[in-house]
């Protein structure tokens, strides 16, 4: 059994579609900007692998420490939930309380300062370095 059903064609126009142009010189800047940026991340990475700034070492040693042990304690989505919230709720809290989180910023980086000195004095000024070659190719 079949069906013949007939539409008749509506009498009102097809919604007008503005055309999006994207310029060139927009995406060309994006793209530099992001090589840029990219350049940048690998000569950071490069100088951390080499060892030759040692806050940035211990800095990235942390970082990854503390990812382990946030890690640890929970799965991968709840993880990823968590930066979620955090990414959009501390912009918020910042811009509401920027005065008292920049004092309490700048004193913690005073401390953080000193703390690194005494590490500096007492360990890390007694690690024997040998001679630094950079091979070119």
């Amino acid at each position: 059994m079949m069906m013949n059903m007939n539409y008749t064609a509506s009498k009102q126009s097809s919604p007008r579609i503005p055309e999006v142009v994207i310029p060139e010189d927009l995406v060309v800047n994006i793209a530099l900007s992001t090589r840029y940026e990219i350049n940048r991340a690998f000569a950071n990475l490069r100088q951390i692998a080499l060892g030759r700034d040692i806050k940035k070492f211990l800095i990235v040693i942390a970082g990854l420490w503390l990812l382990s042990v946030l890690g640890s304690c929970c799965n991968f989505l709840t993880l990823l939930y968590i930066v979620f919230v955090v990414l959009h709720t501390v912009p918020i809290l910042y811009e509401k309380y920027e005065d008292q989180i920049d004092s309490y910023g700048e004193k913690g980086w005073v401390e953080i300062k000193k703390q690194y000195a005494v590490f500096d004095a007492k360990v890390l000024s007694k690690v024997p370095r040998g001679p630094l070659k950079d091979k070119k190719h």
